[in-house]
């Protein structure tokens, strides 16, 4: 349930990349219904977000559920990825509203942060290039550093190690479904901040905090004092 009028009590922050830090999904959604489209299927704007934060294995798997077993995967990974690369070579990624407030004030009072991405660590680092942040994080859990990706909590235990601070005093913010689930599991404090617009209530009651954007989690930031760990 959402503590509105409450502030996380937290002694590390733990970001998700698509979606939280980058908006990289209006583009993702672009070259997936286009790759389609150019197959003669068609995605709903609905069916896009849905597979929002999933790894690239479980994207799979729903669009053969949707589009039927003999969907040619390869021609549409062709298609979806030739269209990414050449929107994302002209025109980079945009980095979310409130990202550089956040990293602004994490340094300023020396709270320890971290990348956690249920995406493969070479396209998660290309996308951190792309969007002119290669060098902000020095911890990135990528899923192929992990057993199981989310919504199972691997990332986040070993993004918590990997920052020496309890997963119980880590603050991870999150932009959908599945990274709220493994949050949860982990038993971190979850934050959810939707991508888009908010599709999920069921999202909203699990998350315990929920924010409209990164300059709000900003804000709690420099007001904060360390939880006691």
């Amino acid at each position: 349930m959402n503590n509105y009028n409450k502030h996380p009590q937290f002694s590390a922050v733990i970001f998700d990349l698509d979606g939280l830090v980058l908006d990289t999904e209006p583009v993702y959604f672009r070259a997936w219904k286009q790759a389609a489209s150019m197959m003669g299927y068609e995605l709903s704007d609905e069916f896009c977000f849905s597979l929002s934060g999933l790894h690239f294995q479980d994207v799979k798997q729903k669009l053969l559920m949707h589009c039927g077993t003999d969907f040619n995967l390869q021609r549409f990974n062709q298609y979806s990825g030739q269209y990414w690369r050449e929107h994302v070579e002209q025109q980079g990624i945009p980095v979310k509203k409130g990202f550089l407030n956040c990293l602004e004030q994490l340094k300023s009072k020396g709270i320890p942060f971290c990348l956690a991405t249920n995406s493969y660590r070479e396209n998660a680092k290309e996308s951190l290039e792309l969007a002119g942040l290669g060098h902000v994080f020095s911890i990135i859990i990528c899923r192929d550093q992990i057993k199981q990706g989310k919504p199972e909590p691997d990332i986040f235990l070993a993004a918590a190690k990997a920052l020496s601070t309890p997963v119980k005093q880590c603050l991870v913010l999150e932009d959908s479904m599945i990274g709220i689930q493994a949050a949860v599991k982990a038993g971190a404090i979850s934050a959810y901040i939707p991508s888009i617009i908010s599709l999920s209530p069921e999202t909203n009651d699990l998350a315990a905090f929920q924010y409209v954007d990164l300059d709000q989690i900003a804000k709690i930031i420099k007001t904060s004092s360390l939880a006691i760990v």
